[in-house]
C-alpha cells in the first residue's frame, strides 16, 4: 500500500516532465515524500498512549497500513473490540467471553439514542441504523447486513448478537397469540440458531464453531416496524463432513451433542453403548460449549418438532454413525460382491434396524451396481472395494443432505410470516469465511468463490461506484486506487472459459474423471490469466488461484466426482421402501433416475447449483441498503487477547480497509436525490414547493433549477445558523461538509446531522406552535362550552323557581282562602254565640249570677248539678272531667259535629267522658274570651295548637291556654 500511494504521488507531480534528468529529479522527488510520509508516521505514533481513543480510522492522519494497525492493536489491549472504518465496522475477535458487551441494557441504550453513531463504536450501532433506515429516516428501504471475514474471525458470533437485538428491539408481546400457547415470534426466531448451527457447524482447525454452509435470515418486519416472522436460505452444505473429516477436525456438532447429552434410555434406542467407538467420529473426547444436547432439544420443541419426529430424526442419525462402522473387504472371486468384516455384520444389522430398511436390501445396493442399456432387463454388477466405500459414503450424504435440508423447510414453515403481514425485511448475511488448508478441493473453491462474490459486491457498491458517482455528479475528487477482484471472478466463472464452465463440461463427458488431463486442460485455456498459476515440480494435479485473500492451491483429484455428486438410483428406492415416516418423506418425491421430459439424463453439477443461488442472493443485495461488518482474527491459535501484526495487516490488506477509509475521509458517504432532500428537509426554510406538494409533481428533471435554489436554500438556512453559532466555519470547512451534484446532496455524516438536529427544532418549534394553537382552540371551546352550560343550569334553575313560585302562589291562594272562609266562620260563630249569650243571660238564675261575677270564671267542681256548657271556641277542655258530668249544647248554625269533633281527640278514649246533646238546660250557655298581652302555650300530646286537650289528671285544676281562659272569663 505505501509503494502504490508513493507512486501514485509521485506520478501526480511528474506526469508531465520528459528526459532522464528530469526522471531522476522525479525520482528525488518521491524518496522525499516517501521521507516525509515516513516523518509524519513516526509524529503520529509517538503519542502511542491515546491511539486507543481513535474510534474511527478515518480520523487517523497519515491513513497507512501501519498507523490503522497501531490503533486496532491499541484498542484491543484496551479491550476494545469495535472500530469504525468510515462505511464499515471493523470488530476484533476477543476469543473470550466479554460480560456486559451484549447486555439488554446496552441493547436499550443504543436502540434509545437520539444519535447511536455518537455513542461508542458497537455492532449494535449498524443493527440500529439498519432499522432505523426501515422505518423511513430518509427513504424507507430494505437493508442487508453483510457480515464477512476469515474462517473463525466471529460471523457467526457477530450474527447471533444481530439477531437477538432485533428480537429483542423490533418485537411485540402480542403478537403470535393462540388459544393454547404463547409463542412469541422472537423466541422461534432466536430457536433456529441452535438447531441450524447444531445440523450445520463444525469445529475445525481455525474456529470451534465454523459455519458449514452459507445462510442468508431475512427477518420481516410490518408497517409498525415489528418483527412478525422470518426466513432462512442456505447455501451449500458442506454434507462430505458426514463421512470423511479432515484431520485434527471435527464431524457436525449434532453427533457429539448425541454422544455427550443422550441418556441411557436413548442411547438404547439408538444402539449406541457407552464403550462403543464410531469411525466418523474423531476427536470425540474433546469438548466443546457448542456440545449441548438440551439446548438443541428444547429450541426443537418451541419450533414444533415434537418428541415423535425428534426419535426419527435421532435414529436416522444414529444409523448413519453405525453405517460409517462398517468395513469392506475384497471377496475371493472377483465375480462376488465385496465380503463384509466380521464385526461390520453387526453395524450393518444395526444400520438397516435404525433406517428401518431390510438388510439383505442394503447389503445389495452398497455391493452391487444395478446396470439398464435401453430397455433391455437389469443387469447386477459386484462393485469393486473402492465402489463400495464411495456407495456407503454417498448414502450417508445424501441422507444427512435431505434432513439438513427438511429441517430448514420445516423452519421456515414455523418461524416465516405471510406476505400481507410484512412489508419490509432486514438481512443478515452470515457465510462461510475464506479458507485456505493444505489440501484444498471442490468445497473450498465454492466456499473462496463466494467470499469473491461478496468482496466484489462491497468493491462494485462503495469503492468503485461512489468514486464513479462523484465524477458523474461533478465532484472534483481523484480516484483511490483500491485491488479489484473481478480478474479472480472472471477466472471462477467465466463463460466459455471459466473454472466451474470447463468443469462442469468436463462432468458432463461420458468418460473416466482424470486429473492430469483436466490439469492440462486448464493449462491451455487458462495460461493468459494472471490470476491463475501452477507449480510444474508439484506431482498432484493442481491449479492456484490468486484471491483477494491471497492464494490458495486447489487439488483436482476427486474434483469431478464431487462436482458430479452421483447418486445410485438402488440407494433411493431403498430409501423409499424406509418405514420410517421422516425418511420415506424425505425421498418420495425424488426422482432416482434423473430424466427429463425426453428421457435424457440431466446432470445438475454442485457449482452449478451454488452458482445460481449465489447470483439469486446477490440479486437480493443489489436490491437492499448494505451494512458492512469485517471481522477480524487478531491470531490463528484462537488466543485470548492475542494480537499478531502480521495475521491482522494481511487481512486488513485483502479486504480493502485502509481503501476504504480513504475514500470515506476524503469523500461524502451519503447521497441524497434533490427529490428526497427536499421532502424531507424542506421545512427548514418554508419552501413554497415543499408546503404545494411539488415534492411529488413538481420535481421533475425540467424543474432542476428550482430544486438547486430549493436546496440551497435549505443548506444556506442551516449552515448559517451554525455560522453563527460557531463563528469559525468558512467556505473550505462548508464544502467539506456537504456538496450539491447534478442530481443528489453529497454529505457528510457530520452535515447529515446538522440537518437532522436543525430538521428537529423546526419539527419542534412547529409542533409548539401546533401544541399553542390546539391548546389555545381547547380552551375557547372549553370556555364556550362553561358558558353554554352556565346559561343552560342559570334557565334550568329560572325555571325551576318560577314553577315553584306558582306553585306556592296557588298554595298560599288555597290556604288564604281557606283561612277567609275559616276566619268568617268563625266570625260569625262568634257573633251567634254572643247573640245567644245575651239572650240566654236574662233567662240564667240569679244564684249563679254572683259567682260568675265575682270569681270571673267557674269553679267545675263546686257545682253539684250538672252544668250545661255551650260549646267554647276552640273547645275547652275540662279539669276535672272524670267527677261530674258536663253537657255542652251547640244552636244556631253551628253543627254538632264540631263540637264532636274538638272533644273526639281525647275526651272519648278512656270511655269516662258523656256528651249530651241538650241545650238551654243548664248553667252558662257560652263563654268568650280572648287572652290579652304576651302568653305562653303549652301543650301535651296534642296535634292543635292552642289548647291543651287532654290535661294531665294528676294535676289540680286547668293549666295553660285553659286556665289563661278561664281567668280571663
Amino acid at each position: 500500500m505505501n509503494s502504490e500511494r508513493s507512486q501514485r504521488i509521485g506520478n501526480g507531480h511528474g506526469e508531465k516532465v520528459k528526459g532522464g534528468v528530469r526522471k531522476k529529479s522525479g525520482l528525488a522527488h518521491r524518496k522525499s515524500l516517501n521521507d516525509s510520509l515516513e516523518g509524519e508516521v513516526k509524529a503520529f505514533l509517538l503519542d502511542e498512549g491515546q491511539l486507543h481513543t481513535y474510534d474511527d480510522l478515518t480520523k487517523v492522519n497519515p491513513v497507512t497500513p501501519t498507523t490503522v494497525l497501531k490503533c486496532l492493536q491499541a484498542r484491543y489491549r484496551a479491550k476494545v473490540f469495535y472500530t469504525h472504518a468510515g462505511c464499515t465496522l471493523v470488530a476484533l475477535n476477543p476469543f473470550q467471553p466479554v460480560p456486559d458487551l451484549y447486555s439488554l441494557d446496552v441493547m436499550k441504550e443504543y436502540h434509545c439514542a437520539p444519535q447511536p453513531q455518537e455513542s461508542k463504536p458497537h455492532i449494535f450501532i449498524v443493527a440500529e441504523e439498519a432499522y432505523r433506515n426501515v422505518q423511513g429516516q430518509v427513504e424507507p428501504v430494505n437493508q442487508s447486513l453483510v457480515v464477512s471475514g476469515e474462517s473463525g474471525a466471529g460471523k457467526t458470533w457477530t450474527s447471533r448478537c444481530l439477531m437477538k437485538y432485533y428480537a429483542t428491539v423490533a418485537a411485540s408481546s402480542s403478537l403470535m397469540k393462540s388459544q393454547d400457547t404463547v409463542e412469541r415470534i422472537e423466541k422461534r426466531v432466536l430457536d433456529s440458531n441452535p438447531i441450524m448451527e447444531a445440523f450445520g457447524n463444525a469445529c475445525t482447525l481455525r474456529n470451534s464453531n465454523s459455519s458449514r454452509f452459507g445462510k442468508y435470515i431475512q427477518l420481516q418486519l410490518n408497517r409498525s416496524q415489528l418483527l412478525v416472522g422470518a426466513s432462512v436460505q442456505t447455501y451449500l452444505l458442506e454434507k462430505t463432513r458426514v463421512a470423511g473429516q479432515p484431520v485434527n477436525e471435527r464431524n457436525f456438532h449434532i453427533f457429539y451433542q448425541m454422544m455427550t447429552g443422550g441418556s441411557d434410555e436413548q442411547r438404547r434406542e439408538w444402539k449406541m453403548s457407552h464403550d462403543q467407538h464410531f469411525a466418523w467420529l474423531p476427536n470425540a473426547e474433546k469438548t466443546l460449549e457448542e456440545d449441548c444436547f438440551d439446548e438443541t432439544v428444547e429450541a426443537m420443541v418451541h419450533l414444533g418438532i415434537n418428541a415423535e419426529k425428534q426419535g426419527h430424526i435421532f435414529r436416522i442419525l444414529a444409523g448413519l454413525l453405525q453405517l460409517g462402522n462398517v468395513i469392506f473387504c475384497s471377496a475371493m472371486d472377483e465375480s462376488q460382491p465385496c465380503d463384509l468384516e466380521e464385526k461390520s455384520k453387526d453395524f450393518m444389522h444395526r444400520c438397516a434396524s435404525l433406517l428401518c430398511v431390510p438388510v439383505e436390501e442394503l447389503q445389495t445396493c452398497l455391493r452391487v451396481r444395478t446396470l439398464r442399456a435401453g430397455k433391455q432387463s437389469a443387469l447386477f454388477k459386484p462393485c469393486s472395494l473402492a465402489d463400495c466405500s464411495v456407495r456407503r459414503d454417498c448414502l450417508a450424504k445424501v441422507i444427512y443432505a435431505q434432513l439438513f435440508e427438511w429441517l430448514v423447510t420445516f423452519i421456515n414453515d414455523s418461524i416465516c410470516a405471510d406476505n400481507s403481514t410484512w412489508c419490509n425485511f432486514i438481512g443478515l448475511l452470515d457465510v462461510y469465511g475464506f479458507e485456505c488448508f493444505q489440501f484444498n478441493n471442490l468445497e473450498q473453491l465454492c466456499i473462496n468463490y463466494a467470499n469473491e462474490k461478496l468482496q466484489q459486491h462491497f468493491v462494485a457498491h462503495y469503492l468503485k461506484a461512489q468514486q464513479e458517482e462523484y465524477v458523474s455528479e461533478g465532484l472534483e475528487w481523484s480516484f483511490v486506487k483500491y485491488q479489484d477482484n473481478q480478474g479472480c471472478l472472471d477466472l471462477i466463472e467465466g463463460i466459455p472459459t471459466g473454472v466451474f464452465s470447463l468443469l462442469n463440461e468436463e462432468c458432463l463427458l461420458n468418460r473416466a474423471s482424470d486429473a492430469k488431463q483436466f490439469r492440462v486442460r486448464l493449462e491451455k485455456e487458462l495460461s493468459d490469466n494472471g490470476s491463475m498459476s501452477w507449480d510444474k515440480f508439484s506431482k498432484q494435479p493442481h491449479f492456484t488461484v490468486a484471491h483477494y485473500a491471497g492464494k490458495v492451491s486447489y487439488q483436482i483429484e476427486g474434483m469431478m466426482e464431487k462436482n458430479k455428486d452421483p447418486v445410485p438410483p438402488e440407494l433411493i428406492h431403498l430409501l423409499q421402501k424406509s418405514e420410517n415416516p421422516l425418511l420415506h418423506q424425505l425421498f418420495a418425491d425424488r426422482d432416482p433416475v434423473g430424466q427429463g421430459t425426453r428421457g435424457l439424463r440431466q446432470v445438475v453439477t454442485v457449482v452449478s447449483k451454488f452458482k445460481n443461488s449465489l447470483e439469486n442472493l446477490m440479486k437480493i443485495l443489489h436490491s437492499t441498503t448494505p451494512h458492512y461488518t469485517r471481522c477480524i482474527k487478531p491470531n490463528t491459535d484462537c488466543r485470548p487477547l492475542t494480537f499478531k501484526k502480521e495475521e491482522v495487516i494481511m487481512q486488513l490488506e485483502a479486504c480493502g480497509i485502509v481503501e476504504t477509509i480513504h475514500i470515506s475521509a476524503a469523500g461524502f458517504p451519503i447521497r441524497i436525490p434533490y427529490t428526497s432532500f427536499t421532502q424531507r428537509y424542506g421545512l427548514i426554510s418554508n419552501l413554497t414547493l415543499f408546503r404545494q406538494g411539488a415534492g411529488e409533481q413538481g420535481l421533475e428533471a425540467d424543474n432542476k433549477e428550482a430544486l438547486g435554489s430549493a436546496v440551497a436554500d435549505i443548506l444556506r438556512v442551516v449552515l448559517s445558523h451554525t455560522l453563527d453559532a460557531s463563528r469559525h466555519i468558512d467556505n473550505e470547512a462548508r464544502s467539506s461538509l456537504v456538496h450539491c451534484g447534478r442530481t443528489k446532496v453529497f454529505l457528510t455524516n457530520s452535515m447529515l446531522e446538522l440537518l437532522e438536529e436543525h430538521r428537529n427544532r423546526v419539527c419542534s418549534q412547529r409542533a409548539f406552535s401546533i401544541q399553542c394553537c390546539w391548546h389555545r382552540h381547547k380552551q375557547r371551546r372549553r370556555h364556550a362550552m362553561r358558558r353554554a352550560c352556565t346559561l343552560i343550569q342559570a334557565a334550568v334553575r329560572s325555571w325551576l323557581v318560577r314553577r315553584a313560585v306558582r306553585r306556592w302562589h296557588r298554595a298560599a291562594i288555597v290556604l288564604q282562602r281557606s283561612w277567609r272562609k275559616w276566619r268568617a266562620l268563625m266570625d260569625s260563630l262568634a257573633e251567634a254565640e254572643l247573640d245567644d249569650a245575651e239572650d240566654l243571660q236574662e233567662a240564667m238564675p240569679t244564684e249563679l249570677d254572683p259567682i260568675l261575677r265575682a270569681r270571673g270564671s267557674v269553679q267545675l267542681s263546686s257545682i253539684q248539678e250538672p252544668v250545661m256548657v255551650r260549646g267554647w271556641p276552640m273547645g275547652l277542655a275540662l279539669a276535672s272531667a272524670p267527677t261530674i258530668t258536663v253537657s255542652m249544647t251547640a244552636t244556631g248554625f253551628q253543627k254538632m259535629m264540631s263540637v264532636m269533633a274538638c272533644l273526639n281527640g281525647h275526651c272519648f278514649r278512656s270511655g269516662d267522658y258523656k256528651v249530651e246533646t241538650n241545650q238551654f238546660k243548664q248553667g252558662v250557655a257560652s263563654i268568650r274570651a280572648q287572652p290579652r298581652g304576651s302568653i305562653k302555650l303549652h301543650y301535651q300530646r296534642s296535634p292543635l295548637l292552642y289548647a291543651d286537650l287532654h290535661p294531665d289528671h294528676k294535676r289540680d285544676g286547668v293549666t295553660g291556654l285553659n286556665q289563661i281562659l278561664l281567668e280571663s272569663t
